[in-house]
């Protein structure tokens, strides 16, 4: 109880919740639109780049284990995710497969507040968790695509089998704004190294904070704006939004364990796990598989798992973590 209150008393996770109140009062408080984007660029281009610094200081030998465990972690959860979502929730191939890469992708806004967590605790981690978030991006939305058999260019010939267009569908998942900002900014801390750590730590580390605030802050208005949606996802999504971030968490935590992370790495890894995208895989996913319901994933990442997270999630995922070490 003291974690979860220390969590949810962050000045991050207080700054969504003055978001969300807002919203849902009917206010017209709102981050400016650049400055959002800005923030959007600020925090995915600082994530990177801090990770990329943590390689350069540990070698890339050391999360070649770790990054192939987290790579095999998203995809399996898109594929057991698309799995019930089709038998139990009775979702078409389209929606199931879109559903199911939002939450085999990972979201940078919930891995960031647990790096926050966990730097207000004191808590050590992993210093290259910054590197699996990038590697864990774009593998779980390339494989939604492919279980959904659609992409935007299919054979229209009766004779032929649907393809995909995998030179036009690898561009869109791996250029997009998110993966060349994410892997970029690894790519530039890691070449630049330990001076170029110290060159730009008062501009992308110290202030890191302060621009999540912001950044949650608009992302609790919008997510007020997805509440009145709960009604049409239906309570099976509700309770799938809920539930299976736990369950991910916890294969993250125990993959983290196996592959020799500290309390802090296997709690980020269990983040990772637990989070959905809400920026790569809508945007993705939109272009690739057309006819799927962007309002089902959206309103089931924004409206459910990503407030479970940030409020409850991540003190949990931490709890897990220190029981199963403590073992």
């Amino acid at each position: 109880m003291d974690l979860l209150l220390s969590n949810l008393l962050t000045p991050m996770v207080l700054s969504y919740v003055l978001g969300l109140t807002a919203g849902a009062l009917g206010s017209d408080l709102r981050v400016p639109k650049q400055f959002y984007e800005s923030l959007t660029i600020y925090l995915l281009f600082a994530i990177g780049f801090k990770g990329g610094g943590e390689i350069a200081h540990t070698g890339l030998g050391v999360i070649l284990l770790p990054g192939l465990a987290s790579v095999a972690l998203g995809l399996f959860i898109t594929t057991y995710a698309y799995g019930i979502l089709r038998k139990l929730g009775k979702f078409s191939r389209e929606d199931s497969s879109a559903i199911a890469a939002h939450y085999g992708s990972v979201s940078a806004v919930t891995f960031a507040a647990g790096i926050a967590m966990l730097d207000t605790l004191g808590i050590p981690y992993n210093g290259f968790m910054n590197a699996l978030l990038a590697l864990m991006e774009s593998p779980a939305i390339i494989l939604g695509v492919v279980l959904a058999g659609r992409a935007r260019h299919l054979a229209t010939t009766q004779d032929e089998k649907p393809t995909i267009d995998w030179a036009f569908f690898l561009r869109e998942a791996f250029v997009s704004k998110s993966v060349v900002l994410l892997i970029g900014g690894m790519l530039i801390g890691w070449l630049s190294g330990e001076s170029g750590y110290q060159t730009m730590e008062p501009l992308l580390i110290t202030p890191f904070k302060a621009a999540l605030s912001f950044f949650l802050l608009e992302l609790g208005v919008v997510t007020s704006e997805r509440l009145g949606d709960l009604r049409t996802v239906g309570p099976f999504l509700l309770g799938f939004g809920v539930l299976i971030p736990v369950v991910n968490g916890v294969l993250g935590i125990l993959i983290g364990w196996l592959v020799g992370l500290n309390v802090g790495g296997a709690t980020l890894l269990g983040t990772l796990a637990a989070s959905a995208s809400y920026i790569a895989a809508p945007a993705a996913m939109r272009v690739a598989v057309p006819q799927a319901n962007p309002a089902l994933s959206l309103t089931a990442v924004l409206a459910v798992t990503f407030p479970f997270n940030i409020g409850i999630g991540l003190p949990l995922y931490l709890n897990i973590a220190r029981w199963l070490f403590s073992r």
